[in-house]
């Protein structure tokens, strides 16, 4: 849900002309777009499966609003940064009568309320026509966008080289796994194409799952994170983590992200958060490190191939959590999960989780603005209690219209290799995560390559935290001001500064055609 503050240096990109002349005329194509979209009939490119926006809205059981449905619920609740840049969607019968989607995405950056729209009504879609494709045993309609069986092999081989816990996976995985693959490269380079949204230095994290029975596939990239609530032996009503939280402090994340000449450390007024910077600037200090979109980093090592998880659900497991980072800065799994186990109604639970979360940020952080949040809640069970449909709200949008996107995403890194000790959980990574990792506590001091920063000895300014500031303002400043952060506690930010291009850079003016 980023802000950006401005900065002074060179950036990789453009020249400045071409910079502002592109700026510019993403908003005017932003409004443009805002305008085509309201009037329904907008195609959302797919390929064979693309869908208009007057199709989605029509489709049973699909729920993109603050609402609630038998098995589901969704809320969320813009910030004081200004533009929600949270969406969700629950989408019911997805693919068999018995299969599910459910999905968070959090937006950073100046169009990020763009970018997080245009992936939760593309995303699906394109999931869901690569599964379909390759239940059908037929090659991928997308062939421009589609990874290549070297791609796909590789990242087989390396997740699963143990025989014994390949057999043990369903039928089902590997083509949903692979369709995962495909759908978030697709939809990257769908981002990069699009004309009307910028998404050079805007983007979206995106965790998203996929149940049919009682098989659920977890494709995970950002910081959103997906918990579940669970039984232990002694019928206890216990949080599990489902995904890591990708940010640059993982070492493997870190690591990478050197290797391709981007710099990771950490501000001294936040030793805490490690953030991804250009080679030779300041900028643009991404909290996390993978995304949809952030094209100006994208050759510094941040990647957009989702991490794929499997777990068989059992009788134990209550139900699901998908949220974005805005609810987990102030609260624990196991708080969110207590909070939703005692809402009066599953209808009102994912709206209890976000009030929960914007009195926490009141409590804890009383001098800083408090972050979007957006709640997914997916209950496991099987009855349908009348209460679970009175109290929901309307299934209506926020008034922020969808933006088309293009989305490229990076080929699979062979970092991806992270487990999860979960004995009915497969993950698509090779490296132990330690508890510790799965907590608010990472620091930068996990990362070996990287010298964390002292804390700062002069205090912070006494001002900074009263600005009214909104983030329609700092979109709407003139040319000659760079578009900036809000002031406040800058945790509540995951992207800090945008780079500015000065006359002097003399590099292709055309990041849109770099593959």
């Amino acid at each position: 849900m980023g802000s950006c503050l401005s900065s002074e240096a060179p950036a990789a990109g453009d020249g400045p002309a071409a910079w502002r002349k592109r700026r510019h005329g993403s908003r005017e194509g932003a409004a443009a777009g805002a305008g085509a979209a309201g009037g329904g009939g907008k195609k959302l490119p797919g390929g064979a499966g693309e869908m208009t926006e007057d199709e989605l809205a029509r489709v049973p059981g699909r729920l993109c609003g603050k609402g609630a449905s038998a098995v589901a619920c969704l809320h969320t609740q813009q910030g004081r940064k200004g533009t929600n840049q949270d969406a969700m969607v629950v989408w019911e019968s997805f693919n068999s009568s018995d299969s599910i989607f459910c999905g968070v995405f959090d937006g950073h950056g100046p169009y990020g309320h763009f970018v997080a729209k245009k992936v939760r009504d593309s995303l699906p879609v394109k999931l869901r026509t690569q599964w379909q494709t390759s239940a059908n045993g037929g090659s991928s309609p997308h062939q421009n966008g589609s990874i290549n069986s070297e791609e796909t092999g590789s990242i087989v081989d390396d997740e699963w080289g143990d025989g014994d816990d390949t057999e043990k996976l369903p039928e089902m995985f590997l083509p949903l796994k692979q369709s995962y693959l495909k759908a978030f490269k697709l939809m990257d380079k769908e981002l990069k194409l699009l004309p009307t949204v910028d998404c050079f230095c805007s983007g979206s994290t995106a965790v998203t799952l996929v149940k049919q029975g009682l098989d659920l596939v977890i494709g995970n990239l950002g910081d959103s994170r997906a918990i579940m609530g669970t039984r232990d032996a002694s019928n206890n009503l216990t949080a599990l983590q489902l995904t890591v939280d990708l940010k640059p402090n993982l070492p493997r994340e870190a690591a990478r992200i050197q290797q391709c000449k981007g710099r990771v450390f950490a501000l001294q007024d936040e030793p805490e958060v490690a953030r991804v910077w250009l080679p030779n600037n300041d900028s643009p200090g991404l909290a996390m490190a993978r995304a949809f979109g952030d094209f100006c980093l994208k050759d510094y090592g941040l990647i957009s191939v989702p991490e794929i998880s499997y777990r068989r659900l059992t009788e134990k497991d209550e139900f699901i959590i998908l949220a974005t980072d805005g609810v987990w800065d102030v609260l624990s799994n196991k708080e969110a999960v207590d909070i939703v186990a005692s809402a009066p109604s599953r209808a009102t639970a994912a709206r209890a989780l976000v009030d929960c979360a914007v009195r926490s940020w009141r409590l804890k952080f009383p001098t800083s603005k408090s972050d979007d949040c957006a709640v997914v809640c997916l209950f496991l069970g099987h009855e349908k209690s009348a209460d679970s449909v009175q109290g929901s709200e309307p299934n209506v949008e926020t008034a922020e219209p969808t933006m088309e996107v293009s989305s490229s995403t990076q080929d699979s890194s062979a970092g991806v290799d992270e487990d999860i000790a979960d004995a009915g959980m497969h993950v698509s990574s090779a490296v132990h995560i330690s508890e510790a990792t799965l907590q608010h506590s990472t620091t930068l001091r996990e990362v070996d390559e990287i010298v964390p920063v002292d804390e700062p000895t002069a205090s912070k300014e006494p001002g900074r935290c009263g600005s009214a500031r909104s983030l329609a303002d700092c979109i709407s400043t003139n040319e000659e001001e760079e578009w900036s952060a809000l002031e406040g506690v800058t945790r509540v930010n995951s992207l800090l500064n945008l780079p500015r291009l000065l006359s002097g850079d003399k590099r292709s003016t055309s990041w849109r055609k770099r593959r």
